[in-house]
């Protein structure tokens, strides 16, 4: 286990730096380390047998952060609430696509979000956060971290850098007030369900400008939207890239699971954290998304030329008053610029509004007949849904329209299904209003 460098674990040929598509295909594992099975098996085993009580002694010295690694050493496997052969081969995966030196898979996004939070946060702590964001984060951030003590100072992805930096100046006015700091900054983006988009160039300057007594609040994006393909946080100053690997990675509707990857210092009190809370995915979830991952490549890159064709039709439609599609934003829009550095793609989520209101979207919402009518986004169907109703409906109205949660909102996740069998039945149902 602990023998230095392994074969498996090469991402190159020679000097050839090997994509990330290709080592999805056998990365991280070893067909001699099982039986020679062409796939990982699934280790579905509760813990794991030492060599010796010196091993299982090294083992917890630094799952619990006893002692520095030495070098070439790993931690060894224990027990399943710290760690798992699937989910270590997955993590390496995950690991290569956010371009990070590590990843943690969790039970959900939302553990991935709520541990990696608790993981810096403290009482009397600020969190600086990106509005609108996913249903589930909103209610974590609004009415549960107050009750331990953390102020959130929140911004909308709309206005840009001022509202991020209007945002910061008060977070500095409450921490000079208080004596407390700035424990993180939270952002999402592209924004759920709006596609606003948010500058993690920008949040990292913030951040820097924070450092105190070696202290600096780390920059979580939540990466769901366009990761791990079309967007990579890291390059942009981003700490933490945390992901719902329920969308796109596992893609087909079929597991719910989260992770979180960044750089050893970064991600260490997260995984401590994750150990402690037992909020770690499990076997057969971490086996169905190596599964998936091996695809991922492609589906991705078929639902993104599937929702460019469904947005063009979408956006010429007299029924339609907006299209939130990344790919139209005006050239003098401010998220245009941060689109084109920040972004590789538009990706295959996005919101339209019908000329109407929530009695016009339902119209809509309740005629389609192949595109299925659920929350959820980044499976191989295509799904449609009403976020001021269903994901945002713990929003307050009032919030609901200063961040444009409309009424005549529906948000749109394309999956691989033929485009123009997409716009049939989308034409079908717009005739309904």
């Amino acid at each position: 286990m602990n023998t230095g460098k392994k074969p498996y674990k090469s991402r190159t040929i020679g000097d050839h730096e090997l994509a990330p598509e290709t080592l999805m295909m056998g990365y991280a594992f070893s067909p001699e380390l099982s039986e020679g099975s062409l796939k990982p098996p699934i280790f579905q085993t509760s813990t794991f047998v030492f060599q010796s009580a010196e091993e299982g002694k090294a083992f917890f010295e630094l799952a619990y952060g006893l002692r520095e690694k030495e070098e070439a050493e790993e931690i060894g496997l224990i027990y399943s609430r710290i760690n798992n052969p699937n989910l270590e081969v997955l993590e390496d995966r995950l690991a290569v696509w956010d371009k990070a030196e590590k990843s943690l898979v969790f039970a959900s996004g939302m553990a991935a979000i709520s541990t990696s939070l608790w993981a810096y946060l403290r009482p009397g702590d600020v969190l600086v956060h990106s509005e609108p964001i996913y249903g589930g984060s909103e209610y974590l951030i609004h009415n549960i971290l107050p009750e331990f003590g953390v102020t959130r100072i929140g911004f909308n992805a709309e206005d840009g850098a001022k509202g991020m930096d209007a945002a910061m100046k008060k977070a500095r006015h409450h921490v000079a007030e208080n004596g407390s700091r700035v424990g993180a900054i939270f952002l999402e983006t592209p924004a759920n369900p709006t596609n606003g988009l948010v500058d993690i160039a920008h949040a990292r300057e913030l951040s820097d400008s924070l450092l105190n007594n070696g202290h600096r609040p780390p920059v979580m994006v939540d990466n769901t939207f366009l990761g791990p393909l079309w967007q990579t946080p890291t390059d942009h100053g981003g700490d933490l890239t945390i992901t719902s690997l329920t969308k796109y990675v596992g893609g087909h509707s079929d597991l719910i699971a989260g992770s979180s990857s960044g750089s050893l210092e970064m991600i260490g009190p997260v995984q401590v954290m994750r150990t402690i809370l037992g909020t770690i995915g499990d076997p057969q979830t971490g086996w169905m998304l190596l599964r998936s991952l091996e695809t991922l490549k492609l589906r991705m890159e078929a639902s993104t030329e599937g929702a460019r064709k469904v947005a063009a039709y979408l956006n010429s439609h007299e029924k339609i008053s907006a299209v939130w599609y990344l790919d139209y934003l005006p050239n003098t829009h401010p998220d245009r610029e941060v689109f084109e550095r920040q972004c590789l793609a538009p990706g295959s989520t996005f919101s339209f509004e019908v000329k109407g209101g929530e009695a016009e979207a339902f119209r809509v919402l309740n005629a389609l007949q192949l595109i299925k009518l659920a929350v959820s986004l980044g499976g191989t169907e295509t799904l449609a849904s009403h976020p001021a109703a269903m994901t945002h409906s713990d929003v307050p109205p009032a919030d609901r329209e200063r961040l444009g949660i409309k009424d005549s909102l529906i948000r749109l996740s394309v999956g691989v299904e033929k485009p123009e069998d997409l716009i049939a039945d989308l034409a079908q149902a717009l005739e309904t209003i």
